[in-house]
């Protein structure tokens, strides 16, 4: 038992909960903070799985906090990467449209990315597409110079280290799960697996896991944390040269992706996907996984069948493509007919979080609450990887105003 009293005690070592301690640590040097990590290492979920691209903020609906803390989070993000080393490139992507019918929707994203006033954007045709990305196919497109990639587990351990480099009294525990909380009059012991730790307030940035955390902390909520997991390909050596950057596709109104895209990463591979199929575990990266508890606690909920029959089909062709390479390439050459089956290797996978109501549909925008001593993050998909520094500063906020820091 760790018998120090710490000022706040943050549930979740990926981006979001990092960033979150490294805002408070700068603002608040004198606060010793725990951070408290099951995995044992940071970063190992959502924020070391993702497509490792920092968002413009084009789709978020205007005026949602989607689409402010991108906006936010994104410049932060850029200017801290730049300041402390992090390996990044601010290349920008494409997106492109591949038949008429998607036009509409292409005007509807330009006209939001106005609204959202992402710098640098234009509207395109096919030839200067070709210019930025030779070998796609398209009838035109959106030129976003403010998109980019980068190292998101580097970015995870430059935040950490700055906060313990800011406070030396404040403590990254990992490897010991979160089990149970003992609520007292003015403290609370954190139950994890391996002792117990005594702290003023709480913060949880639990990603996956964060229904799960608020139900333990007494947060009551009809919604559900449903994963689902997007598995990639990556280009060979051979297929490397016919994607520059980034290259996306027109979302499916109808759907609540983005579709299969390229990136190249910071290490130069270049990767195609995700697709997205409900898993049956939330941490569970291969196409195979299963955990009895996950699955139940997916199938028991009404809104999990509720997004499955409204999107029966979708849902159908997802699967369908998880287990087929051709069916997978085939999606890949409607944005680049030259790939071939050889082009292409399997690679890895990752597991987006995404809050599910009661009615089948996704809880679109990001959610923070207030309740007792505690600050939930309640949904944060993405673009939370790119917006976690303007997530921090929106979480220490609350957290100067309900936890009476100043």
């Amino acid at each position: 038992m760790d018998s120090f009293l710490y000022d706040i005690t943050i549930v979740g070592g990926g981006i979001v909960g990092v960033a979150t301690a490294y805002k408070i640590q700068q603002k608040y040097p004198n606060l010793k903070l725990l951070l408290i990590e099951k995995e044992n290492g940071l970063a190992t979920h959502q924020t070391g799985n993702n497509s490792g691209v920092i968002h413009s903020g084009l789709y978020y609906k205007p005026g949602s906090l989607k689409a402010r803390l991108c906006a936010d989070g994104r410049r932060q993000l850029v200017n801290f990467a730049k300041k402390h080393g992090v390996a990044h490139d601010v290349c920008g992507k494409v997106v492109v449209a591949t038949g008429k019918s998607e036009l509409p929707y292409l005007d509807k994203i330009f006209n939001n990315g106005l609204q959202n006033q992402i710098e640098g954007i234009e509207k395109i045709n096919a030839n200067q597409v070709n210019d930025i990305e030779p070998f796609v196919k398209s009838i035109g497109g959106i030129w976003v110079p403010c998109t980019g990639i980068i190292d998101f587990k580097g970015a995870t351990k430059a935040l950490a280290d700055l906060v313990i480099a800011k406070q030396p009294g404040s403590k990254i525990v990992l490897g010991e799960e979160v089990k149970a909380f003992e609520h007292q009059t003015k403290t609370t012991s954190v139950i994890t697996s391996k002792g117990s730790y005594t702290t003023k307030h709480l913060i949880f940035c639990g990603g996956l896991q964060s229904d799960h955390l608020a139900k333990k902390d007494g947060v009551k909520s009809k919604r559900r944390i449903v994963g689902f997991r997007g598995d990639y390909y990556n280009l060979t050596e051979e297929a490397k040269h016919k994607v520059k950057n980034l290259i996306y596709p027109v979302p499916n109104p109808a759907f609540p992706f983005l579709g299969v895209h390229f990136t190249r990463m910071v290490n130069g591979d270049v990767e195609c996907g995700p697709n997205a199929v409900l898993t049956f575990k939330r941490e569970g990266y291969g196409k195979t996984d299963f955990s009895l508890r996950d699955t139940m606690d997916a199938l028991s909920y009404s809104g999990t069948w509720k997004l499955l029959f409204k999107h029966t089909n979708f849902a159908i062709n997802e699967y369908r493509r998880a287990f087929s390479k051709a069916l997978f390439l085939k999606t890949l050459q409607r944005l680049i007919p030259s790939l071939t089956a050889e082009d292409i290797v399997p690679g890895r996978a990752g597991v987006r979080a995404m809050l599910l109501k009661e009615n089948g549909e996704m809880q679109e925008d990001f959610e923070i609450a207030y309740q007792g001593r505690s600050i939930h993050v309640l949904n944060a998909p993405s673009p939370a990887a790119t917006a976690c520094l303007a997530i921090g500063d929106e979480v220490c906020a609350m957290a100067s105003k309900y936890f009476n820091l100043n």
